[in-house]
């Protein structure tokens, strides 16, 4: 039976979110009920969303918008500036969208199936966060919850940033949801920053010769980071991989926080080996067969 999912996205700011959204509408493992978007100019996001499962003949996912600002408001909205460049314009209409709020759709659809919706969140935890204080009957009636955010710095990732880009734009979130009661897998910095997309992968996605993936090949081209030098990282189709191919991952049990105040540490995701009073929250991914992920993800992009 396939897995059925919503994805939360905030999809623009980095082509990752696009490539993970291939690489689920390229698994018939995957489910995928519907899309929240959140963070920023959600109706652009909500438009390119729309555009790419259009020109992939999926017109039966609806798309939802969620939150446009951090739960608490307290940090400007991060705003990358060539979000939907070569596939929206930067205004339009909303024709094709639901008109029902995102949290409302999530909040809905998880009450209605209890244990059958899994959650990938992909972008600043809102949302989800939003969702959870809604109905804390929301976070015990999904059958999981994987996140891709966080950086947690091992010995060996000592070159990281203190802190990622998803739980930077909203900690107070990220505190409320990894301090639910929900079976979570956390997919951080320290996994994903080991994998390349390439050009060569590029030429693999684009020589499916179709309107969809010709649209993600140009999507990926178009990335500044990926055109100045030659590669990106898939972050996001990671996270979407690790619900289908968790072998694929070297987990770890332990117990995660998050910094909320601080110069240089506020959003840094902390972990600890669990002890009672600081039970385990979370499964984290340390490590990732870096070969095997590349090909399981491109070739589910490519299909």
């Amino acid at each position: 039976m396939p897995t059925q999912i919503i994805l939360d996205t905030d999809i623009g700011t980095d082509v990752d979110d696009c490539l993970a959204l291939a690489f689920i509408l390229g698994s018939p493992e995957f489910q995928l009920a519907g899309i929240t978007c959140v963070y920023g100019d959600v109706g652009l996001r909500a438009r390119m969303t729309r555009k790419l499962l259009d020109l992939r003949g999926r017109s039966d996912i609806p798309v939802y918008l969620g939150a446009t600002d951090p739960l608490l408001g307290l940090r400007p909205v991060y705003w990358g500036g060539h979000e939907g460049q070569g596939l929206v314009e930067p205004t339009g209409d909303l024709d094709g969208i639901a008109s029902e709020p995102a949290v409302d759709y999530i909040v809905r659809t998880v009450l209605a199936q209890p244990g059958a919706i899994h959650l990938l969140a992909i972008g600043p935890l809102t949302n989800v966060a939003l969702a959870f204080k809604r109905d804390p009957r929301v976070a015990r009636s999904l059958a999981g919850l994987t996140i891709m955010g966080g950086a947690l710095r091992g010995p060996q990732n000592l070159h990281l940033r203190y802190v990622e880009h998803n739980i930077l734009c909203d900690p107070e979130a990220a505190h409320v949801v990894l301090s639910a009661e929900v079976p979570k897998t956390l997919v951080p910095l320290d996994a994903t920053m080991r994998l390349r997309l390439t050009q060569a992968h590029l030429a693999r996605i684009a020589g499916a010769n179709t309107p969809f993936h010709a649209a993600v090949a140009d999507q990926l081209a178009r990335y500044p980071r990926f055109a100045q030098q030659g590669y990106t990282v898939p972050h996001d189709a990671l996270a979407a991989a690790a619900v289908l191919r968790p072998d694929l991952l070297t987990l770890e049990p332990v117990h995660l926080d998050v910094e909320l105040a601080g110069r240089l540490t506020a959003g840094m995701t902390l972990m600890r080996s669990p002890v009672a009073e600081a039970p385990e929250n979370a499964l984290v991914a340390l490590d990732v067969d870096v070969a095997g992920a590349l090909e399981f993800i491109v070739a589910r992009m490519s299909a």
